[in-house]
Order: C-alpha cells, then structure tokens, then sequence
C-alpha cells in the first residue's frame, strides 16, 4: 500500500472535514420544522406579510404586505413601511422571484415621505408610509408560479438598511 505524502493527507483530511461539515449542516437544516417566524441572531425576524429589521443606526419594519394579483400574475403590492431610525432611508428597487422587478411610483407633492426621489421612494426618519391606494404604490407584472402558492418571496433594496428578504402573502381567490 502506498502512503500519500504530508502535504496530500492534509488536504485530502480538509476536503473530508469540509464535506463532513456541510452534509451535517444540510442534514439539520431539513430536519427542523420551520416556524411562523424567525429571528436571526444579526436583529431581523419575519413571518408572513412582514419583516422587521433592528440594528445599530437602522430600525424598519414592514407589515401587512400582500401581493393582490389578477390570474397573469399582475398586480400591486401593499405594505406599510415603518423608518424608526434618526436617518433618511429610501426603498430603491423590489425584485420578484422570476428576475422581473416591481415598478415603484412615488405619492405626488413636494419632497416627504413617500414621494420619489432620484434615491428612490423617501421615508423620512420616524415617519410611517403605507403602499397601497393613495400612497406610494408597487406594480408587480406577469409573475409566473405563484398563482396557486400562500407567499410571494420578494427582495427589497433600500438605501441605508440594504436588501431585505420579504415574503408577501397572496389572498385567496
């Protein structure tokens, strides 16, 4: 039998180890239920139709968000959207699961809360915006596979929070 060099033992025991590591990792993770919400560790929890996110220097919460789509898979987005923090925040693009993205059109008036700007649609700090019918509004189009699905999962930039993972819940029918 041959004995494989130092150097080659070492690496072959790391790719095992690796490989050991993530077949655990993977084999725990399809074994937990997963609850109505979650927390993670870095301060944001979600459930359906809402997310929150607290941590230094960002406090925004989303709630009540529910995709109402026709049977094309278009439709709007309403949520209310709450900026707790001391600082301008801005949601700059939504994207659908099918690489499409969500058109935002901002409240019309002067520069406030729910207006937009070249940063995308403002929300002032401490301020509340509801998305939806005479606020600022999300028109989501042609969404393929989600007729028949309870959630919508979505991803939300804004500008000083970054992407937020949202999953919107879909009415029945």
């Amino acid at each position: 039998m041959r004995t494989l060099p130092a150097a080659q033992r070492t690496a072959r025991i790391a790719r095992w180890a690796g490989t050991a590591a993530a077949l655990t990792a993977l084999a725990t993770a399809c074994t937990h239920a997963a609850s109505a919400t979650a927390t993670a560790p870095n301060g944001i929890s979600a459930a359906p139709g809402q997310v929150t996110v607290e941590e230094p220097g960002v406090s925004l919460s989303i709630t009540g968000a529910v995709a109402h789509l026709d049977p094309s898979g278009s439709g709007t987005l309403s949520m209310t959207v709450h900026n707790g923090s001391s600082v301008p925040e801005h949601l700059d693009m939504v994207a659908t699961p099918d690489g499409g993205r969500g058109v935002l059109t901002g409240r019309a008036g002067a520069p406030a809360s729910g207006s937009m700007t070249s940063a995308g649609i403002l929300l002032e700090p401490d301020s509340t915006v509801t998305f939806g019918k005479s606020g600022p509004s999300v028109r989501l189009t042609h969404l393929h596979g989600v007729a028949n699905a309870h959630t919508l999962a979505l991803m939300l930039q804004f500008g000083v929070t970054g992407l937020v993972h949202l999953s919107a819940v879909i009415p029945a029918r």
